[in-house]
């Protein structure tokens, strides 16, 4: 397979538009020449630098992503994963808090090891890994969907209040005393791309300095632009104690990933050692890739994002309103979900989770590809289709993207 910009070419010649950033971390696009001859520098002055040691790319990494982040975020430990980021951060909340318990949200992904898997709470993923064992000091909470909401809110405020005492809820009912941490996506992943209602961050805030626990965003898939700002949170005006990254910071072109944590965790972590470390995290090509990359992202396309990010927001909306069966169109930035509904109601067209037999949204990921050279992504629960184009998408190729996708609907659920 081949690669420019935001298009792929397979064997046999075929060219694709890239609307799913193949894992959603190609976002400087294919073929990105300076993140290659950077890549290139660091394998020809030295390939590989132990974790322990010094190395220049490494510590150019950590200080231009500290300078990107909140003023309390401080100190950037590097992994190689995603999950493996989330390994890192629950470890480091369960060592600094000496409490056992982490709290994620339902409808969330957090990654697919065994540990990161227990916060995960989509089933195949959880259940796959787990066969339905679970891993002690995980539990779960409600997330705060408008759409197909558990809560009878009416409006975006009170969506907020109740969704956030429901998390306040769950702590006292795990006792306070052993929540370590509350770790959530700020806006979803392939669980959906939704966004939280205003004001649910701030309270989550709240809860967390009320009850001595702390705050973890996972920005594995929406950091480094994904969502218009260097990171999502950064919409929201809350400061977590931690934030995970990983597929964006090389732009997917070396697997690279790490935790940013608060100056009082970096303190804690110098005075007491952390003797837990991974033999290619902060590998000197991968950091490399990522200072080149963040160039990139600073050179324009952070603001392609910002500036067509109503395009795409307007093009799906339009979408949604010819065809009944499109039930909710949500997202930021360069991060958006379509959901298949039963026209009318609020259930989903098809859930694979209790439904067998063939499920339509894979029909429309064929049909596009397949008429249209355009490749969507299935989310998690699959009544989702993920949009996430890389960030030097252009107008022209979203409405193409999004016509494809309008035909391969009609052709799906005739």
């Amino acid at each position: 397979m081949e690669g420019d910009d935001t298009r792929v070419i397979d064997d046999a010649g075929n060219e694709y538009l890239d609307f799913v950033s193949q894992l959603y971390c190609v976002n400087v696009g294919h073929g990105n020449d300076s993140v290659v001859e950077a890549m290139t520098e660091q394998l020809e002055t030295i390939p590989y630098v132990a974790p322990k040691h010094d190395n220049d790319a490494r510590t150019e990494l950590a200080e231009r992503i500290a300078s990107i982040t909140d003023d309390k975020l401080s100190d950037v430990l590097f992994s190689i994963s995603g999950s493996e980021a989330v390994e890192l951060a629950t470890h480091i909340a369960r060592s600094v808090t000496d409490s056992p318990t982490i709290l994620s949200r339902y409808q969330g992904y957090h990654g697919a090891t065994y540990g990161s898997g227990s916060l995960t709470t989509d089933p195949l993923t959880k259940n796959t890994l787990q066969k339905n064992i679970a891993v002690p000091g995980a539990s779960h909470f409600l997330p705060p969907l408008s759409h197909r909401s558990p809560f009878d809110a009416d409006s975006p405020e009170k969506l907020a209040q109740q969704a956030a005492d429901h998390v306040e809820f769950t702590i006292r009912n795990e006792g306070p005393d052993s929540v370590a941490a509350i770790i959530t996506e700020v806006v979803a992943g392939t669980s959906g791309a939704y966004t939280a209602p205003p004001g649910y961050f701030e309270r989550l805030r709240e809860i967390c300095d009320k009850y001595d626990c702390l705050l973890i965003f996972d920005e594995v898939l929406t950091g480094f632009g994904r969502c218009g700002e260097w990171f999502a949170h950064h919409h929201e005006g809350v400061v977590p104690d931690m934030v995970t990254f990983a597929k964006g910071v090389t732009g997917g072109y070396s697997p690279l990933a790490g935790v940013v944590v608060s100056e009082s965790i970096a303190e804690t972590i110098r005075n007491d050692g952390f003797d837990i470390g991974q033999t290619w995290g902060g590998h000197p090509v991968s950091c490399a890739a990522g200072v080149a990359a963040m160039d990139e992202y600073a050179d324009g396309l952070l603001e392609n994002v910002r500036k067509l990010e109503p395009v795409l927001e307007q093009s799906l909306t339009q979408l949604a309103d010819s065809h009944p069966v499109v039930g909710d169109v949500r997202g930021r930035g360069f991060l958006w979900a379509v959901e298949f509904d039963t026209p009318g109601t609020e259930e989903p067209y098809f859930d694979h989770r209790v439904e067998s037999g063939v499920d339509p949204t894979f029909e429309v990921l064929a049909t596009a590809a397949k008429d249209h050279g355009v490749l969507f992504g299935p989310g998690r629960p699959t009544f989702n289709l993920m949009v996430a184009p890389p960030f030097c998408a252009s107008e022209q190729e979203i409405q193409t993207a999004v016509h494809a996708l309008d035909d391969a609907i009609s052709k799906s659920f005739s």
